[in-house]
């Protein structure tokens, strides 16, 4: 009996041991790494989409705090958001800015 016990122990460590190598080798196949690279790739997309509306979401809020309107305006271009980080002074004057930054007199969408 004690070595039939002893059997079915070695044949359960046995398939344990395979079972475990093979998902191991799975993991590190070019097919296992595709796998884990999928799913960190959309692990990262939808991070990044719960920033972004989490960011609106908080820009809403400052807005409505600092009793700003929404713009209705597209968001500034780079040549115009660059002139309006180099010559910041300029909103109160008008001088040197972008035509939308002169209408809008904030410079900000």
């Amino acid at each position: 009996m004690r070595r039939l016990f002893w059997v079915a122990v070695g044949a359960a460590a046995g398939v344990y041991a395979v079972r475990k190598a093979q998902k191991t080798l799975h993991a590190y196949s070019p097919s296992g790494l595709a796998e884990r690279a999928t799913g960190a790739g959309q692990g990262l997309r939808a991070f990044a989409g719960e920033v972004r509306d989490r960011a609106a979401w908080r820009e809403a809020e400052l807005r409505e705090a600092l009793g700003m309107e929404a713009a209705d305006e597209p968001p500034l271009s780079p040549a115009e958001a660059a002139v309006l980080t180099e010559h910041p002074a300029g909103l109160a004057s008008g001088r040197d800015l972008p035509d939308r930054a002169r209408r809008t007199g904030t410079g900000s969408p």
